[in-house]
C-alpha cells in the first residue's frame, strides 16, 4: 500500500478507506518477529522458542528397571510358573542413585527399584508380583520374562541429537519438563514486545475513579493492557494525555516501545489530534479503514528517538496504531489489527486468538457493501443472535456477546438459517 499524502480530516470527514484485507497485507509485509533473548527456564512457560533445541544427551543415559522388582537374566526364568517356581540366588540390592556394583550371573537376581540402574549381566525385570524372597533368601520366580522385559533403554525417552521442539513453539509446562530433563537450565525465546498504551482525552478519569459530572471512566486501557498481556506483550504502564497536538506528538516520539497505541483522538473532531502527531513524526499510512465499528483506525511507523539529542536511533520505524476512544471500536481495532502486529512480533502466529464455529443464525444480519462487519452475537443452544449492531461506545455488548461474526464487504448480511463462522471470545 503505498504512502498517502497527509490529509486532515478534522471536521472535513474521510475522502476515502482502506479494505481490511490491504492493511492486514501492508502489515505483514511491514512487521516481523524480534530478536531473541536468553531467559531462565522457570520463566520460560508460554513464551515462545526461538531456535530449534536439539538434546545433548539420551534421556535416560542408563538402562533401567521400569518396575519394583528383581534384575535377572531373562534366560534363567523360562519355564518359571506359579506352579512350577524357579529359584534364583539373591546377591543384592540396587536403588537410585545407589547401584549394584557387581554383575549378575546366571542363576542370580538384584534386588531393584523403579528408576534404579540395571545391573551388569542383567537383561530384565521380574515384577516383584510375580516373585517373592523364601526364608532362605531365595528368589522363587512365578512367571517368565522376555529379554528387556520392564527396563528402561538408553535413550528411550529422548535420544542424544534428536530435535526435542522446534523453533517457533509456545513453550508448555510439559515443555519445560522436557527441557530440564535434557539439563537445559536456559532456553533461548523471541523477546516480548513493549508495548506502549496512551490514552488521550480531557474527560477521562483513570480507572477506579467513579464518574464525576461530564468526566468518564476511561475502560479501554485495562481492556487493552490485557489484551496485550493475552497476546505475549507487555504493556507499559499507561500515559494519560491531554487533547493537546503537543502533548500526543511528544508522548509517541519518546514512547520507549517496539509498538504503540493510542487511544482515541483518531476521528474527525477538532481535538483529534493523533493522525497529524503521526504524519509528523514518521508516516501515516492509513487512516480510514472500511470496517464498522472502528472505521477511524490509523496505522503509522515512527522512528524511536535518542534520549539526549532526539535522533533517530533505529532504521526500521516502530509500529503506531490509532485506535477510537469508542471502546467496542477500540477492541475490533486492537484484535484485527494491533493484537496482529503484538503477536507477530513476539513470534506467535498472527491469526485472531480465538476458536472459530460454525453456527446457524437466529435472525438475520444486516450489512453494506463495501465494508467489513464486526457483528457481536450472542450463541444459545447453537444458534446465534445479533446483539447491539451500532452503538460502538456500549461495551457491555461485547460482555453479553459469545463472540462475534465477520462480514466481507461483498456481502449484505446473513438471512435467518444461515450458518456463519463465529470466533468465540471464550473456548
Amino acid at each position: 500500500m503505498p504512502a498517502q499524502p497527509f490529509f486532515d480530516v478534522r471536521m472535513k470527514g474521510f475522502r476515502d478507506r482502506a479494505e481490511v484485507e490491504a492493511v492486514l497485507q501492508l502489515l505483514e509485509a511491514r512487521t516481523q518477529s524480534l530478536d531473541s533473548t536468553v531467559i531462565a527456564l522457570a520463566e520460560a512457560a508460554g513464551r515462545i522458542l526461538a531456535v530449534p533445541v536439539v538434546s545433548p544427551v539420551n534421556v535416560p543415559g542408563f538402562a533401567r528397571a521400569a518396575m519394583d522388582g528383581f534384575a535377572v537374566r531373562a534366560e534363567d526364568t523360562f519355564g518359571a510358573e506359579a506352579h512350577n517356581p524357579l529359584a534364583l540366588q539373591l546377591i543384592g540390592e540396587a536403588r537410585t542413585a545407589r547401584p549394584y556394583s557387581g554383575v549378575v550371573a546366571s542363576g542370580q537376581a538384584v534386588r531393584i527399584m523403579t528408576g534404579s540402574p540395571l545391573p551388569e549381566g542383567a537383561d530384565a525385570v521380574l515384577m516383584a508380583e510375580v516373585a517373592e524372597v523364601d526364608a532362605s533368601g531365595t528368589v522363587q520366580a512365578r512367571e517368565a520374562v522376555a529379554p528387556g522385559r520392564h527396563v528402561g533403554r538408553v535413550g528411550e525417552d529422548v535420544p542424544r541429537g534428536r530435535e526435542v521442539l522446534p523453533a517457533g513453539r509456545r513453550l508448555r509446562p510439559q515443555d519445560l519438563g522436557l527441557l530440564a530433563s535434557i539439563g537445559l537450565a536456559s532456553v533461548a525465546v523471541i523477546r516480548q514486545p513493549r508495548v506502549a498504551v496512551l490514552v488521550t482525552g480531557n474527560e477521562l478519569l483513570p480507572p477506579g475513579s467513579v464518574p464525576q459530572g461530564y468526566r468518564i471512566v476511561d475502560s479501554n486501557s485495562p481492556m487493552l493492557a490485557a489484551l496485550i498481556s493475552r497476546d505475549g506483550g507487555v504493556p507499559l504502564p499507561v500515559q494519560y494525555l491531554a487533547d493537546d497536538f503537543t502533548a500526543v506528538r511528544d508522548a509517541i516520539a519518546q514512547a520507549d516501545a517496539e509498538i504503540i497505541l493510542v487511544s482515541g483522538g483518531s476521528s474527525v473532531g477538532q481535538e483529534d489530534h493523533a493522525p497529524r502527531a503521526v504524519a509528523e513524526l514518521g508516516e501515516l499510512a492509513v487512516h480510514g479503514i472500511a470496517l464498522r465499528p472502528a472505521s477511524p483506525t490509523g496505522v503509522g511507523f515512527v522512528p524511536r528517538l535518542g534520549v539526549a539529542r532526539g535522533e533517530a536511533t533505529e532504521p526500521i520505524p516502530r509500529p503506531v496504531f490509532l485506535l477510537p476512544g469508542n471502546p467496542v471500536s477500540c477492541l475490533c481495532a486492537y484484535d484485527l489489527f494491533a493484537g496482529r502486529v503484538v503477536r507477530r512480533l513476539g513470534g506467535r502466529r498472527g491469526e485472531l486468538p480465538y476458536r472459530q464455529v460454525p453456527v446457524v443464525l437466529e435472525s438475520k444480519v444486516v450489512s453494506a457493501i463495501g465494508r467489513v462487519d464486526y457483528v457481536r452475537v450472542k450463541v444459545v443452544a447453537g444458534r446465534a443472535t445479533p446483539i447491539a449492531v451500532s452503538g460502538a461506545s456500549m461495551l457491555s455488548t461485547t460482555t453479553t456477546a459469545d463472540g462475534f461474526v465477520l462480514v466481507p464487504r461483498d456481502c449484505e448480511g446473513y438471512a435467518p438459517g444461515e450458518t456463519v463462522d463465529v470466533w468465540l471470545y471464550d473456548d
